[in-house]
């Protein structure tokens, strides 16, 4: 065992993803593997001719949600971590969702929208007026895909709702329950294994959301057992070695769970808690791959 990639997202421009790159590729270099970070246009997936043997790694460390190219290094007999099928799982926040309801965990009420393509409409149909019926207002609408975040909407006006709906005609998305004890706080967890390695605790005073990069700040956070145990269960659910579990609090303070990441960015909680997750998913690839 001695060489990994790294992979991440070449065509964005934020350093944010070339620093969770450098992050990884210093851990596995303090475990005295050399590492390569690449970004994901620097591989070609070339279906004839494959992976040259030369150019082979002994494992992937895959930041990105290029699920194509995960999907051709597995196919090729790379590891790659998290594995491809996680990755779009989570990407997807309705395939997530689905899995996390079927494991039968605490998480909002959640109702997947039907899919409408970009040309057409189901305004009209009684369909939206009974999602108001059921959620009541304010609501949560979630983009399938998007992070840090991005593409959650608080809904508060019924305006707002069918505006909102109609822009996202082509679009996965989910209508979800408002959790209004947990309104700009949540606890970020990371997982490695079967195993809770750091957690925070987030705060916004300006945001609905908790994110650090919406404004929100955080704190080293002790979790209750109950938080434990939703936190490993959520990861599992979604078969995720590696995982940043978002947990929210409800009415009693239990928890309830908000949304898994498979490629969870690491710069903040190593900041808030001094834990680098990294060097903890380097040792546990290795022990996995010896």
């Amino acid at each position: 065992m001695n060489s990994c990639w790294i992979i991440y997202n070449g065509s964005l421009v934020s350093d944010k993803f070339a620093d969770q790159a450098r992050l990884f590729a210093e851990a596995a270099r303090r475990a005295g593997i050399r590492a390569a970070v690449r970004k994901n246009y620097e591989v070609m997936v070339d279906l004839q001719a494959g992976l040259p043997a030369g150019e082979r790694p002994d494992f992937v460390m895959f930041l990105d949600k290029d699920i194509l190219l995960a999907s051709w290094l597995k196919a090729c007999g790379v590891p790659v971590f998290n594995d491809p099928d996680v990755i779009e799982t989570c990407d997807n926040k309705a395939k997530q969702y689905i899995r996390l309801a079927a494991a039968g965990l605490p998480m909002p009420r959640t109702v997947v929208a039907p899919k409408v393509y970009p040309a057409f409409t189901i305004a009209g149909t009684g369909y939206f007026e009974r999602v108001l019926e059921e959620f009541g207002l304010p609501l949560i609408i979630k983009e399938g895909h998007g992070s840090f975040g991005a593409k959650v909407y608080l809904i508060e006006t019924e305006e707002a709702f069918h505006e909102k709906v109609e822009s996202l005609r082509g679009v996965d998305f989910v209508f979800q329950e408002f959790i209004a004890s947990s309104r700009g706080r949540d606890i970020r967890v990371n997982v490695v294994g079967r195993e809770i390695v750091a957690a925070m605790y987030r705060h916004s005073e300006i945001d609905f959301r908790a994110n650090i990069t919406n404004g929100g700040v955080a704190e080293p956070v002790g979790l209750t057992e109950d938080q434990r145990t939703v936190a490993l269960a959520a990861a599992e659910a979604v078969g995720a070695e590696f995982a940043g579990v978002d947990l929210l609090f409800g009415p009693t303070g239990e928890p309830i769970v908000c949304e898994v990441n498979a490629a969870a960015h690491i710069r903040n909680i190593l900041t808030v808690t001094g834990v680098n997750v990294a060097d903890r998913m380097i040792a546990y690839i290795l022990e996995k791959l010896s």
